[in-house]
């Protein structure tokens, strides 16, 4: 078994940055080489976290010796087209969500990754904070009894500029796929997938969804509420409401390091999982362990969910009616 996983990046903005940072908490993995469109950009980053290899291109990182996996963290309408390239290279990826722009671009990708036997992953770095499994453990295990609802809101305040890339239509901004896709994950990690879909968006003058609230219903009457905004702040909080009890995620409830488990007695137990850094190194530690075991499929954020992930944010987009030409 190989002793160090070797890491390549691609896109090098400021998660590259949290991501590089946090791989240096994961003992057998380790900063190779990095990629992006500005050559300096790439030298002063290699530089920065002591990467061998620093490349002017993103096309260049392929031919990069000893290259294990690479993380891409470029803008998510270039996701697909970096993943296929990568794949096709039989190198295994792990990419930031959402995974790519709709349904028929990730099916394609994950088709690729079976087809070349090549581990492929959605950075969907929730799933891996020990607070976030924790909830999801204990709603497994019963804590709360038969859970019966979801209120889960994330809006952030962004600085507004037309030319940025959230709020850019052509670099696929808007909240729903920037920090609402963290409520709706939650939903149906817990609840899977919904029988009804409802959403409603305020749109902005660069055409993107500014906020956007989303209302899904399940075969067994479940009902998760959302909401996700550029244009003001919010707890960042989630509260998953059962028969029997209440677990609640204080901010940010998709990083949590606190969860709240308000009993039937109306007794609370206070359940602290603290970390240090930005919490990337957990699903980075993750794909660590699986190219080590020659896994192909995470186990826990499988192929599965990232296609009803994107399934679902893609019935969101078709109630609020938006569209993004160049990949729709």
């Amino acid at each position: 078994m190989k002793t160090k996983i070797h890491w390549g990046i691609i896109g090098l903005g400021k998660i590259a940055h949290k991501f590089a940072q946090d791989l240096r908490q994961v003992p057998d993995a380790k900063l190779h080489a990095v990629a992006s469109t500005d050559r300096e950009r790439a030298n002063a980053f290699a530089e920065q976290y002591h990467a061998q290899y620093a490349f002017g291109s993103y096309e260049a990182i392929l031919n990069c010796p000893h290259l294990d996996v690479v993380y891409v963290a470029t803008p998510h309408v270039l996701h697909h087209s970096v993943v296929m390239m990568c794949l096709r290279r039989r190198i295994p990826v792990l990419c930031e969500k959402p995974l790519a722009m709709n349904t028929k671009e990730v099916r394609k990708m994950i088709d690729t990754a079976r087809q070349n036997y090549t581990f492929f992953m959605e950075a969907m770095w929730s799933q891996f904070v020990p607070a976030f499994r924790k909830t999801l453990e204990l709603i497994q295990a019963g804590a709360i009894g038969r859970p019966l609802s979801i209120k889960a809101d994330f809006c952030s305040k962004f600085t507004y500029n037309l030319e940025s890339r959230a709020f850019n239509k052509e670099l696929g901004g808007g909240a729903l796929l920037d920090i609402g896709i963290y409520p709706v994950m939650l939903s149906l990690a817990v609840f899977g997938k919904p029988k009804t879909v409802q959403a409603l968006a305020t749109f902005g003058e660069s055409g993107v969804d500014y906020s956007c609230a989303t209302n899904f219903q399940y075969e067994n009457g479940a009902i998760f509420m959302g909401h996700s905004s550029m244009m003001h702040n919010s707890r960042i909080e989630a509260s998953i409401y059962g028969d029997k009890g209440v677990l609640h995620l204080p901010s940010r409830f998709h990083h949590p390091k606190t969860i709240l488990w308000e009993k039937e007695d109306g007794s609370v137990e206070t359940i602290n999982m603290p970390f240090d850094g930005h919490g990337y190194q957990f699903e980075a530690a993750h794909v660590t362990h699986c190219l080590k075991t020659n896994e192909l499929e995470s186990p826990i954020m499988s192929h599965q969910f990232s296609l009803d992930l994107i399934g679902l944010l893609d019935a969101v987009r078709a109630e609020i009616g938006l569209v993004y030409p160049n990949h729709d």
